[in-house]
């Protein structure tokens, strides 16, 4: 199978490219500085690697900078993904579309199934889901893979800042009214591999098992990390305003993973190998 993965510099990408190799799928080489996903180009230049599948990583994930600059959110996550789309009708390859929890809008009182009712609030979330469409518009052969709160070894993310506000400050506050999922890179990357084999189309909530506030997940880290002298108060996010508006309750459940017996295993056990991975 002859796989493109764009966004290759993000922490999923750099994941998924060490998960695939290892079970000997060739990742074709596509630099992305020579090919911007929002540049009219990666059309012709995708689809003339004639592919057998990409694996749309590439995003702006800066939620709080999509909110100050929709534009150009939507010109990366919306456009950019009607570029990769087209460029895969055109050579006929399957495309995975990795999307976000935060197509929901958190008013919810239980996980979300792939089939919920989408309402993203932000410039993010929206671009994001205008992505999901796009991808659909042009591309039958398609999974889109829905995810929260990724983590993986040796990358900024919320378990290497919450260790490093614990070792410059005297005590920590972190919400307690965000919940979602904690999902760690390498779970994620096996999971997306196990989907592309069976030819299975449409949307998968791939995210690790039960859920957590921001709260919760911080103490565990905290526990993990040998840092658990380390005062922690819980707050709320109306505490801390954003440029961005932020769902409060957005878990995910994987129905239609689990029915094809991908299930992710639950976020504590995930996290536990995080820290072993980064001794």
């Amino acid at each position: 199978m002859r796989i493109i993965l764009t966004g290759e510099d993000g922490q999923l990408a750099k994941i998924l490219y060490k998960t695939l190799t290892a079970e000997g799928m060739t990742i074709l080489p596509f630099p992305e500085q020579e090919n911007s996903i929002t540049d009219p180009a990666i059309v012709r230049n995708l689809s003339d690697a004639s592919p057998d599948i990409v694996i749309h990583c590439a995003a702006m994930t800066n939620v709080d900078g999509c909110a100050q600059d929709p534009d150009t959110a939507f010109k990366v996550n919306a456009f950019g993904t009607q570029n990769v789309a087209h460029a895969c009708l055109r050579c006929n390859a399957e495309m995975v579309y990795i999307s976000t929890n935060e197509v929901f809008d958190g008013r919810a009182e239980y996980p979300y199934r792939e089939d919920d009712a989408t309402n993203p609030l932000n410039p993010y979330a929206s671009s994001k889901l205008a992505g999901e469409k796009m991808a659909a518009r042009y591309v039958k052969k398609l999974y889109v893979v829905r995810t929260a709160w990724i983590f993986s070894p040796g990358r900024n993310n919320f378990p290497a800042k919450i260790i490093a506000a614990a070792d410059a400050k005297k005590e920590l506050k972190v919400v307690t009214d965000e919940v979602s999922n904690p999902t760690y890179a390498p779970d994620l990357a096996e999971a997306i591999s196990q989907l592309i084999k069976t030819r299975e189309y449409g949307t998968y909530h791939f995210v690790n098992a039960n859920h957590c506030s921001r709260y919760e997940f911080a103490k565990e880290i905290l526990r993990l990390s040998g840092r658990e002298d380390v005062p922690i108060q819980p707050t709320v996010l109306a505490d801390y305003p954003r440029p961005s508006i932020v769902p409060h309750f957005t878990p995910l459940l994987n129905l239609n993973g689990a029915r094809l017996g991908i299930e992710l295993r639950p976020w504590p056990q995930a996290l536990a190998d995080y820290f072993a991975a980064s001794v």
